[in-house]
């Protein structure tokens, strides 16, 4: 990678994002990276578990699904005051989830909340909300 020709895009410390490659190995990545973050953050092991196979199943799907050579899918954490925020983005904006296959139907059972975000173009966003326990 050229230094010159990177743009670093700052994230707010208490978000997590990152590009991985749309590959079973980058799915793994991102189930890992993700479940280290959490844990650093120290959210509830509930919510971490959830959080672990919701990343999993997005990722899966952006990699096998969502795959365009040479395109990475990018992983996002977002932790707002009441809830965790998962956020999948592949290249594949015109391919959006018709109907839930067994992977989304596990995300459905595990979220409080999930959808799609079409754009920009050539991007969607699969996201998932998962609340967080109120101590």
């Amino acid at each position: 990678m050229n230094p010159k020709n990177t743009t670093q895009v700052p994230v707010p410390a208490h978000d997590f994002r990152v590009l991985l490659s749309p590959t079973p190995r980058g799915a793994r990545l991102a189930r890992l990276l993700a479940v280290e973050w959490m844990r650093t953050r120290e959210l509830p092991y509930g919510t971490v578990e959830a959080a672990e196979h919701v990343v999993a199943e997005l990722a899966a799907n952006a990699a096998t699904h969502g795959r365009v050579t040479g395109r990475s899918f990018r992983l996002g954490l977002l932790v707002h005051a009441d809830a965790l925020r998962i956020e999948v983005t592949d290249t594949r904006g015109a391919d959006l989830p018709r109907q839930p296959g067994r992977g989304l139907l596990l995300v459905e059972a595990l979220a409080d909340r999930w959808g799609v975000e079409p754009g920009p173009v050539p991007r969607k966003t699969v996201w998932a909300e998962i609340d967080l326990p109120h101590l």
